[in-house]
């Protein structure tokens, strides 16, 4: 075991001497595969922190969930002319009705009117998203109660003028004021702020159904203090919306449910809107399609930064083939003393693997730094997976073996009586 041991360890010590007489020449050669690994790994780890970010905000809307939009029409659909127009449009209170009553595999829905309102603490005012639903709102979009309560069935039967802000809108509103049992003005309707809920995180790719700076109340209490028409002034002059419901989220018993669902509600909604006005979105069906994109983008990202190793490794054959022609009369030598063709095979490809593992480990620590900075100056989530690391790494290795196998196998087809007369 020994005697096989002892000339491995002596051949990589004299590649190791070999790259080193030519310190400058090896130090390009390694950069080429330095920074096609630190590309890889930079690349992957981007494209894998973009897609676990989406992935995440679409698990936030809930893998049994399916969410009802409804969609205002174009300006072109939009009935009357002067300075007054009418637009009704989007989903009714029979839609809920419907829903609950005709389709079985429904175990939740939360129904949402959505108002913009202007809200006031004392001097301090500012425009808030202002969302009536039931408690089952609670349930479906979970957010962790930082302080006091959510709202109740209690509230929602009696109608109170209860508000749960996010915690984002809190901190606005209520900076320099005791939270809750706050009295605030929402439109001019005075509001008791009974808890404030982690808000939902910032704007994404996948729109959330709440929002940073949101307050919430009671769907009856919606219903009775701001009806289902709303009047907005813009450039032409006025807008009334007549909008019952402005979404739903529907949630199924199980998860073999939530496709037929869709089809089933998209079936009825279609009878009852033939002209659409509304939209469903499936978090199902976007996971696994993000999924699958994320694949794909890993895939090109891999292909795209790949190139960069492929230019790694022709700059290895390149200098090998260079070292093959400098040193022929060492070959031929080695060859007349007995050295048979696998050794001078075995050796050049040492000196390959030795070039690209070093630039591989190097490209590895690039690759960990690159991401670093990036999530730090641009804010983009980076993620680096070890199978990235590995992937690169082992990549490296196998570049540096298949464009390092040619000029070994000249070197080793060289004629020693020719090697020895080459000067």
């Amino acid at each position: 075991m020994m005697t096989r041991r002892v000339p491995m360890l002596r051949e990589i010590r004299l590649g190791i001497r070999t790259l080193i007489l030519h310190k400058l020449r090896s130090l390009l050669t390694i950069l080429g595969v330095v920074f096609g690994v630190g590309s890889v790994v930079a690349m992957l780890a981007v494209g894998e922190g973009a897609s676990q970010e989406a992935l995440r905000q679409i698990r936030q809307l809930g893998s049994h969930n399916l969410i009802i939009d409804s969609i205002k029409p174009t300006d072109e659909a939009v009935a009357g002319g002067g300075r007054v127009r009418m637009v009704m449009y989007g989903l009714r209170y029979l839609d809920e009705a419907r829903i609950r009553e005709g389709f079985p595999a429904v175990a939740r829905l939360a129904p949402a009117k959505i108002i913009r309102k202007e809200v006031r603490l004392g001097a301090t005012r500012m425009e808030m998203r202002v969302v009536g639903s039931t408690p089952d709102w609670f349930q479906l979009v979970r957010r962790p109660v930082v302080a006091g309560r959510v709202l109740t069935a209690l509230d929602e039967e009696q109608g109170t003028a209860a508000a749960v802000l996010t915690e984002h809108g809190a901190r606005r509103l209520l900076a320099n004021a005791n939270t809750l049992g706050q009295s605030i003005l929402v439109d001019g309707k005075a509001f008791e702020v009974v808890g404030i809920i982690r808000s939902a995180g910032g704007e994404g790719a996948v729109q959330t159904p709440d929002q940073d700076v949101d307050i919430y109340i009671p769907m009856t209490t919606a219903r009775r203090v701001f009806g289902d028409l709303t009047t907005r002034r813009t450039a032409a002059g006025h807008e009334r919306e007549w909008v019952e419901l402005h979404a739903m989220i529907v949630e199924a018993r199980e998860l073999a449910d939530v496709e037929p669902l869709a089809w089933g509600i998209e079936t009825m909604l279609r009878t009852s809107h033939p002209d659409g006005g509304y939209q469903i979105r499936v978090p199902l069906a976007l996971l696994r399609q993000a999924e699958a994109t994320r694949r794909n983008f890993n895939i090109v990202l891999g292909s795209i930064a790949g190139i960069s190793l492929l230019v790694g490794g022709i700059g290895i054959m390149n200098i090998m083939l260079a070292s093959v022609t400098e040193r022929t009369r060492e070959i031929g030598i080695r060859r007349a003393i007995g050295a048979r063709r696998r050794q001078i095979v075995r050796q050049f490809l040492i000196e390959t693997v030795v070039l690209s593992l070093t630039g591989g480990l190097i490209g590895v620590g690039l690759g960990l730094f690159i991401p670093l900075v990036i999530t730090q100056v641009a804010g983009m989530p980076t993620v680096v997976t070890a199978w990235s690391l590995i992937l690169s790494l082992g990549i490296s290795v196998g570049v540096g073996i298949v464009f390092g196998l040619y000029p070994a196998a000249r070197a080793a087809r060289l004629d020693p009586i020719q090697a020895l007369r080459h000067e």
